[in-house]
């Protein structure tokens, strides 16, 4: 909005009223803030939702990859045909073998479920879920032979057990005696402890070979799915369509949107909720402002009647309330980018902080799936928050401006 010289100036003098208008200035202050609130909270709030499904997407596809060809009764004996042909289709870029059965694990009196995890030696290796995350121990001891296995740090916890620990693992298909079915209990020995960042993976998860998980279930030479990765996870069932009528009759694929689609449609409607809620504390800050410059326009009446008899137009009444306006909404927008910022920056110290003063443990990991606060700001969600801001509070000058340019300098000057 281009103003002139003594627009400009005016402008400029009534975003500091005079001492007797101090009310109008706090009325103003009020309105600034609440818009630099509104903006903070939309920013934090989206940019924490983000990060919250970024971190899920990269774990949980991470450990689970983009889709599984599962075998019917947990059984895939024919999976190195499967293996090839989902290796040979368009798009996948990695088929891995695995065996994952729930069991319970044994340790010094206590018992905690577990998910065994079979896979070859190379893919727990060279899986970045799990290689990076190793927190005690190597994964170079676990190798096919040697009753080494690596858990989760969550279940190492909850067993008592670390690095050397022999723990026992319990499997319902054992030997059938005249009695019945004897449970099958291995001891193992831990050689790694892992910590994916997850709290229900940290608390199940068992790695080891896959050799040797086939041998503990008694599964002779099958697996029980083929993970699979694609170039485009959001492409996923357009790309492994052709495999699925490959391995129809013998197995059926399960994508990471049907395993986990309950998790991440939660997110999206939570997503948007939360954007609707906080645009309201927005909508209150714009019409604060217009409240302010109601008032602003009634205290300056007398002012306006007389800039209009020099000769200031409709128009230059309609551009400076417009800018006092619009600059409130601008300086608190700013401000509030930077204080949600430097919260996103500090949020994790933030948070122990409050946990230390209240005593309170307010980020769960059993509860909030991730073991700290993600964050992960989007640039165009970002430019999205700011031009509804910029327009709502650009609206709520219009009527303050344009009752400041309808005033009639007759009526109020009459009596003067």
């Amino acid at each position: 909005m281009l103003l002139s010289r003594y627009e400009s100036m005016i402008a400029r003098r009534y975003l500091l009223p005079g001492r007797g208008e101090r009310f109008i200035v706090l009325v103003a202050g009020f309105s600034l803030g609440a818009v630099m609130l509104g903006v903070a909270a939309l920013v934090i709030v989206m940019s924490v939702m983000n990060g919250f499904r970024a971190e899920l997407f990269d774990k949980i596809v991470g450990l689970n990859g983009h889709a599984v060809v599962q075998g019917f009764n947990g059984r895939l004996p024919d999976w190195r045909r499967v293996v090839a042909e989902a290796r040979a289709t368009p798009g996948v870029t990695s088929a891995t073998p695995l065996i994952e059965q729930p069991l319970f694990a044994t340790y010094n009196g206590r018992a905690e479920f577990i998910l065994l995890r079979g896979m070859r030696v190379e893919d727990i290796r060279n899986n970045p879920a799990i290689r990076s995350k190793v927190v005690v121990g190597s994964l170079n001891a676990v190798t096919t032979g040697s009753n080494n296995i690596a858990v989760g740090a969550r279940l190492a916890e909850a067993l008592g057990a670390t690095v050397g620990s022999e723990i026992s693992l319990v499997s319902p298909q054992g030997q059938t005696t005249p009695f019945g079915t004897v449970p099958r209990i291995v001891n193992y020995r831990i050689a790694a402890i892992f910590e994916v960042g997850i709290y229900d993976y940290d608390k199940a998860y068992v790695m080891m070979p896959m050799a040797d998980a086939q041998t503990f279930l008694l599964m002779g030479d099958s697996v029980g799915m083929v993970e699979l990765d694609t170039v485009d996870a959001d492409k996923v069932g357009t790309i492994l369509a052709p495999l699925a009528q490959k391995v129809a009759g013998v197995a059926v694929i399960a994508d990471w949107r049907r395993l986990n689609a309950e998790l991440f449609d939660a997110l999206a409607v939570e997503r948007v909720a939360m954007f609707v809620v906080l645009c309201i504390i927005i909508l209150v800050a714009a019409f604060n402002i217009a409240s302010s410059l109601i008032m602003l326009v009634r205290a300056k009446t007398r002012d306006i009647a007389i800039l209009r008899t020099m000769g200031a137009s409709r128009g230059a009444m309609l551009r400076i309330f417009m800018t006092v306006g619009t600059t409130i909404g601008v300086l608190g927008t700013l401000a509030g980018l930077v204080l949600g910022a430097v919260f996103l920056f500090y949020r994790q110290a933030v948070v122990n902080f409050v946990q230390l003063v209240t005593g309170q443990n307010l980020w769960d990991p059993s509860i909030r799936y991730l073991t700290e606060l993600p964050s992960k700001p989007d640039p165009v969600e970002i430019a999205a928050i700011v031009l509804v801001t910029l327009l709502m509070t650009f609206l709520a000058t219009v009527y303050p401006a344009s009752k400041a340019a309808g005033t009639d300098p007759v009526e109020v000057l009459r009596y003067e």
